[in-house]
């Protein structure tokens, strides 16, 4: 008899998590939960590979293993943006401050 596989749950649900709030919160909090996910998706994966095939839902590590890259991807695009738009106002503050024109 099969049982499911521990961590595979896990992954998927943290993996899902890295993607929502990457997109309605904020990037850092999407980048930990992916890693998180990754860390589960990795440990499921050498459970399953250590199997006899005991274990049932690979597939549940697979995708929470895609989803937790596409939530680190989303992730870091927040940031490289997050830079550019904070980076844009403190040049035009400086350039403000010096009497510069735009």
């Amino acid at each position: 008899m099969q049982q499911p596989l521990p961590g595979a749950s896990n992954a998927l649900t943290f993996g899902i998590l890295s993607i929502v709030l990457t997109l309605l919160c904020c990037g850092p909090f999407g980048a930990i939960f992916s890693f998180i996910g990754l860390s589960h998706a990795k440990a499921a994966q050498r459970t399953f590979d250590q199997s006899n095939g005991e274990y049932t839902g690979i597939e549940n590590v697979k995708t929470g293993k895609t989803l937790s890259y596409v939530g680190m991807a989303l992730a870091a695009v927040y940031l490289l943006i997050s830079i550019i738009y904070f980076g844009a106002i403190a040049a035009i503050l400086i350039s403000a401050a010096s009497g510069g024109d735009f």
